[in-house]
């Protein structure tokens, strides 16, 4: 007697590929349909999580492409402080697909948004990246200014990048009601201030939510033909959450549907993949080993593990190696708490 489960490999069975294994050894990826050179540029753009994939790139060698690097005169210190490298461009985190297609097109100047700037104590921010000037604007003016240069690099992101990492973090967000714009904040949470008959919660299904991903990769697709997108889901849970559910099962809910929208783009597309960076870290065999003592920051081991696995199955041969000396992990280890996270300032127990 035989069945069709009977010849399959390894990794179609839990007991082979899970829990038959030691943690560290998990590697969920079956099959490379992609494989980064050392010579094309990557982007990155997205939550928190992504900044630990924009060192990795950085710090073994690949081409992490960074037009927007503040250029010259800058202490690294002052260069991080000012968002200038946390991502490709200075667009802070880009939490959701709808943020990020509204980002696309306002940088080719197809739509744009009522919401100019806000007010942080006397200086002024962008709306839409508010903490990547710690001091803000002295003006609205040279806010303005500096949006215009941060949006030409923006450009250069999608038109010239041979691949995108996009980390999807959140599904809930902010808008305003005259024109649906998207934020990374809370208006009134240190920037801004909330007006209820201005701004709505909003926290959508799978099919906008899959429109809105859609939208953005076919609309970055047009622009740069030859470019590939890596689809991620942040393991990070939400620090707090606004909906009528628990922050736990609300949490499952966010990471389930861009989880699903990530699965049905990259089954579509073509260009489009999908590595389970979620997977690793929250899967049964991390046993929270991945995670530090408050059960939202993810530790250095698991980081590793993440990249590990994203090494061996999409990193060239012959490309910088993975291994690092103990000095170069002792730097690791101390930045990766080091993370930019605007909704960080939805909790202050948190911080």
């Amino acid at each position: 007697m035989t069945h069709p489960y009977a010849t399959l490999p390894d990794w179609h069975f839990w007991s082979r590929s899970v829990s038959g294994i030691w943690p560290h050894e998990v590697d969920p990826v079956v099959g490379t349909n992609f494989m980064i050179a050392h010579g094309d540029p990557v982007a990155t753009m997205g939550s928190c999580f992504a900044q630990h994939i924009s060192r990795h790139l950085a710090r073994r060698g690949l081409n992490y492409f960074v037009p927007e690097d503040g250029g010259e005169g800058l202490s690294e210190a002052d260069r991080t402080r000012r968002g200038f490298g946390v991502f490709s461009a200075r667009y802070g985190n880009v939490y959701t697909p709808k943020q990020a297609l509204q980002l696309l097109l306002r940088a080719y100047g197809e739509w744009d948004s009522r919401e100019s700037a806000w007010q942080r104590g006397s200086a002024w921010v962008d709306p839409f990246r508010p903490l990547v000037e710690p001091d803000g604007f002295a003006t609205v003016q040279e806010m303005e200014l500096d949006r215009v240069t941060h949006l030409a690099h923006v450009r250069r992101v999608f038109e010239e990048s041979r691949f995108l990492i996009f980390t999807l973090g959140l599904t809930e967000s902010w808008m305003s009601r005259s024109d649906g714009s998207v934020f990374p904040v809370v208006p009134g949470n240190g920037v801004g201030h909330f007006d209820s008959s201005a701004y709505f919660f909003h926290n959508p299904g799978v099919a906008e939510l899959m429109d809105d991903l859609a939208g953005f990769i076919d609309r970055v697709k047009e622009v740069n033909p030859s470019i590939e997108v890596v689809l991620t889901v942040s393991p990070v849970p939400l620090i707090a959450t606004f909906s009528s559910q628990h922050v736990l099962p609300a949490t499952v809910y966010s990471k389930s549907v861009l989880r699903v929208a990530a699965h049905e783009l990259s089954s579509q597309r073509r260009y489009v993949h999908y590595f389970p960076s979620y997977e690793i870290i929250t899967g049964q065999a991390s046993g929270n080993r991945y995670f530090e003592p408050d059960l939202r920051s993810v530790t250095q081991a698991g980081v590793e593990h993440v990249m590990r696995v994203f090494n061996s199955h999409h990193i060239e041969l012959g490309q910088p190696s993975s291994q690092v000396d103990e000095s170069q992990r002792r730097i690791e280890r101390e930045e990766v708490s080091q993370v930019i996270c605007d909704e960080e300032s939805l909790d202050p127990l948190n911080q």
